[in-house]
């Protein structure tokens, strides 16, 4: 187990412990100019960083917050509540790191930072003597690195779309990509959206060795698909594909595909240019083979029987949570369908009313375009192929993100999809003229 070391990051004589007032004081260290928080109640003394866990920005008061327990931050307006030092937007969130508070014989007080945290959590190893490698760039977050005998594959999002239909990639992979991701000794999964966690519509060689992490980077679709909050207009831009060709925040080496680095020598000298007959742009990409197997879920038979969302949110399983969620199946232009599915789910006893309850709650509203929402739907898909795929539009009252909802429908559905065979069977046969009032053929002639 790694040795825990301690830190006196901030002292405060007794005259200043003296001067705290009820609630939450702001500190810095007049030596290194770092800040803290401290929060003082009848039961002593909280402290932590005055540092966002989100992305680092700053805290300040949170003037909305009449029981001074509220600090918000001033990069992304997130709050955190310093007396039981968990974010309370995006609730149901983070826990922020405390950080020891000693009181001295003398009144006095010191902050202490110990690290790590959790000892018993790390698990050291010896290192490994440095073998000469080299790293290959093969497209987006895709690379190969050889070290001595080994080979390894990062991320190997290699052909189709990703998040749906929403990204494509920019960067043709060399001819033998699916050789070299055969030939690899382990495959590393860096996280688990799409662009990296499903690649080549989910097939992966059987006899390679597969190392995969939890962490999820982040939903960089969500300023672009709200709309009548703060993040709405100029953002709001991405349109449709196929058509556009949308590759946000992907393909971080744009200057050229194929490079090799050496660790041993300085970069200018470590990057090599690729062949040249290297293809390095893609000028095709399939647009109608993948976005025709998308839509075909638009008229599949669930969807003719109204209770097919019940049948959804059940298996789905998230409930208790005052939030009403209002979804609307659109076209591509994110206009409602005038036959599309258009209900209310009510998380907190996931029900499913005609009309927003009387008491106070969350709300959003979401309008998807129907053949990617009907094909999540059916395949229990993760929703981050509708945000991060830019394929729907949301609003929300109050303007509060819900770390909770979206976390579990991002991360959290149940690992096999719903059986809808089992649905099949346990719902009457429908007619066609029923079919119809549910304008189910219609959808097929629109898209």
């Amino acid at each position: 187990m790694e040795a825990q070391t301690s830190k006196v990051v901030l002292s405060l004589n007794a005259k200043e412990v003296d001067s705290l007032k009820d609630g939450v004081s702001f500190k810095k260290n007049p030596e290194d100019g770092r800040c803290y928080i401290i929060y003082k109640s009848s039961g002593g003394f909280k402290a932590c960083k005055n540092q966002c866990k989100h992305q680092g920005g700053l805290f300040i008061k949170d003037i909305e917050d009449l029981d001074g327990r509220t600090v918000k931050c001033t990069k992304h307006n997130w709050k955190l509540n310093v007396s039981s030092m968990k974010y309370v937007n995006p609730p149901d969130s983070f826990l922020q790191d405390e950080l020891e508070v000693e009181m001295l014989d003398d009144g006095g007080m010191q902050l202490v930072e110990l690290s790590p945290i959790d000892p018993w959590l790390t698990d050291p190893r010896d290192p490994l003597e440095l073998q000469e490698g080299e790293i290959t760039y093969l497209t987006h977050a895709c690379m190969e690195l050889q070290l001595g005998q080994k080979r390894f594959l990062f991320d190997p999002w290699l052909m189709g779309p990703a998040f749906a239909r929403g990204w494509w990639l920019l960067h043709e992979p060399p001819a033998d990509c699916l050789d070299r991701l055969c030939a690899a000794d382990l495959i590393y999964i860096s996280h688990l959206h799409s662009d990296h966690l499903r690649p080549n519509g989910g097939r992966l060689p059987e006899k390679v060795d597969l190392m995969m992490s939890d962490f999820a980077g982040g939903a960089s679709g969500f300023p672009m698909t709200f709309h009548g909050g703060k993040y709405s207009g100029e953002l709001n831009t991405v349109q449709c594909c196929p058509g556009n060709i949308v590759e946000p925040w992907g393909t971080p080496f744009t200057e050229q595909r194929c490079y090799i680095a050496k660790h041993y020598v300085a970069l200018s000298e470590a990057i090599t240019d690729p062949p040249a007959n290297a293809k390095i742009y893609k000028d095709s990409w399939e647009f109608d083979l993948y976005v025709d197997e998308l839509n075909s879920a638009i008229s599949s038979e669930i969807f003719k029987h109204e209770s097919w969302i019940q049948f959804y949110y059940s298996w789905a399983g998230f409930q208790n949570y005052n939030l009403v969620v209002r979804m609307i199946e659109t076209d591509d232009s994110f206009k409602p369908m005038s036959n599309g599915y258009d209900y209310l789910v009510d998380f907190l006893d996931l029900s499913f009313p005609s009309t927003r309850p009387d008491r106070e709650h969350s709300y959003i509203e979401i309008k998807n375009r129907i053949g990617v929402m009907r094909y999540v739907v059916l395949h229990g898909g993760l929703w981050d192929d509708l945000y991060i795929g830019f394929q729907n539009r949301i609003s929300r009252d109050p303007d509060t993100y819900h770390h909770k909802f979206w976390n579990h429908f991002q991360t959290q559905l149940p690992l096999h999809g719903p059986d809808w065979d089992q649905f099949l069977q346990q719902v009457p046969p429908i007619q066609e003229t029923d079919a119809l009032n549910y304008g189910l053929l219609n959808y097929c002639s629109i898209l």
